[in-house]
């Protein structure tokens, strides 16, 4: 054992940080996308509706 007391609420405080940093880098694996692929995936829906819009007939 080491010389010096240890302070019991640090050492919990920080095994909670550790678990909820663990438990966040879980889930952005999970469901995290990057801001590019984002952007990338609203591109892609823009231009479908764009791709669309413009093949729409006109029945007025």
């Amino acid at each position: 054992m080491s010389d010096r007391p240890v302070n019991l609420n640090r050492f919990r405080k920080e095994k909670a940080r550790a678990d909820k940093k663990a438990r966040a880098d879980e889930n952005s694996v999970k469901f995290g996308r990057t801001k590019a692929e984002k952007a990338r995936d609203k591109r892609e829906a823009d231009r479908t509706v764009r791709s669309l819009d413009a093949h729409r007939r006109d029945d007025a």
